[in-house]
């Protein structure tokens, strides 16, 4: 068996709900507070960046959240995505394990992202918002929101790290073509911005700065709201259209996966695949292991503490119970633009120290390593921020080899990486620096 095996849904095996995986932890997930007062905060207290509506999503008590009929509509132009057996890969591993991912690289924007940015577009044009100021790493997640932007006639402002804005030009070009506004992070635009510029000229940037800067745009612009791409819980929830058509694709393939692997940055993609999957452990005491993988340079779950921390750099957003390297912290200049963030979801950082879910890390060239290999057997280029999942299944697969038994692996190939050229000519060409 040579040929990769597709296990396809049609569009009326859309999920209709998404999933809060909130509902079902053991432990309550400790909630986000007042910088200042040091208690919970309030609905009240969000609503000058976030319209009421996912507000409310985002302290949801619900197990299962309707998906409106205009997002599932949308949701149509590409999903489901496709479930493939990587059987190309398995034969060069020499590997008993059988390995599956789900590909989210089919979406316009080409990522994962869209699960999201169109649920937020949506409900901000519900709610009479006409204008949106976001971040980006890599990019995928600000050129989905100016596709979504574009679907719902609003206008879309984004602060791309610096590092990435240089890295993928043509993710910035992406992004201008659905209409947005592209500015690099630290930028002149913002108070912050001007003030870390005058400290450093040649500031690369973060996620955390660039936070800082579309939330200072938000509350200083008219008619605007912040939306936010990963980490926080209304996001892990949109995303969980993954993991629930992956569940009902498994059994199409009449298998059930051992082994469950998603790369972390915020958590967003990670949480999609694996918070439904999470409550079938939970409920049903399934033995999934479920594996996060991040970048051995910014490794906030398996470097860092879990404590009360600032989502940015400036101090703005409420403290989150999180696993974070300290949102002071500046990472270095990997590629994998999308996974350079202090911190991680407060819903994957519960689900770790409830031992739901386990962490590796990965040093850079070892997953560009993987990336090509996984190129050169299965024909996908992988973005970088997924080839560090691939890199740990590939890990995986070899130690099923050197056992002499077979395991079932999945994984969510979260993006494809036509506009990360770059990085893998600084990898092919042997330029490239862990």
């Amino acid at each position: 068996m040579s040929q990769p095996i597709h296990f396809a849904l049609s569009q009326k095996d859309i999920p209709t709900r998404w999933y809060n995986l909130n509902a079902d932890f053991p432990e309550p997930l400790p909630p986000p507070l007042h910088p200042g007062t040091k208690q919970p905060v309030t609905p009240d207290l969000l609503a000058p960046i976030f319209p009421e509506n996912l507000i409310m999503q985002e302290v949801c008590p619900d197990r299962w959240v309707e998906i409106p009929a205009e997002v599932r509509d949308i949701y149509a132009l590409w999903r489901p995505t496709p479930l493939l057996r990587a059987v190309r890969l398995e034969k060069d591993l020499q590997t008993p394990a059988h390995i599956y991912y789900k590909y989210e690289g089919v979406s316009p924007a080409g990522s994962h992202k869209p699960n999201t940015a169109v649920a937020q577009a949506y409900y901000n044009k519900l709610a009479g918002t006409q204008r949106l100021a976001t971040e980006t790493g890599a990019g995928q997640w600000g050129s989905s929101l100016a596709f979504a932007c574009r679907l719902f006639g609003l206008e879309c402002n984004v602060f791309m790290v610096k590092v990435s804005f240089e890295q993928k030009p043509y993710r910035k070009l992406m992004m201008q073509a659905w209409g947005a506004t592209v500015h690099p992070s630290p930028s002149d635009r913002t108070e912050y911005g001007r003030k870390l510029l005058a400290e450093d000229p040649d500031c690369p940037g973060s996620l955390g700065i660039a936070i800082s800067e579309a939330i200072e745009d938000t509350v200083k612009s008219q008619n605007t709201k912040y939306s936010l791409g990963s980490v926080l819980n209304h996001v892990c929830l949109h995303q969980t259209v993954i993991g629930q058509e992956t569940i009902e694709q498994m059994k199409l393939a009449g298998e059930e996966p051992d082994v469950i692997v998603g790369c972390i940055g915020g958590g967003s993609n990670f949480a999609g695949l694996t918070f439904p999957w999470l409550h079938h452990k939970i409920k049903e005491q399934k033995k999934y292991r479920v594996v996060a993988v991040e970048p051995s340079s910014c490794a906030s779950v398996t470097q860092g503490e879990l404590r009360y921390d600032f989502g940015d750099t400036a101090e703005m957003t409420p403290l989150l119970m999180m696993y974070t390297l300290g949102h002071k912290f500046m990472p270095p200049r990997i590629h994998a633009g999308g996974l350079r963030y202090h911190g991680m979801a407060p819903m994957v950082s519960h689900a770790k120290k409830l031992g739901l879910v386990d962490a590796v890390a990965y040093p850079q060239k070892k997953v560009f390593e993987a990336a090509v290999r996984f190129a050169r057997t299965e024909g996908i280029l992988p973005a970088p921020e997924p080839s560090h999942a691939v890199a740990a299944v590939i890990d995986e697969a070899i130690k099923c080899r050197e056992e002499g038994r077979g395991r079932v692996i999945l994984f969510n190939l979260c993006g494809h990486g036509l506009l990360d050229l770059a990085a893998y000519d600084s990898y092919l060409s042997g330029t490239m620096q862990d």
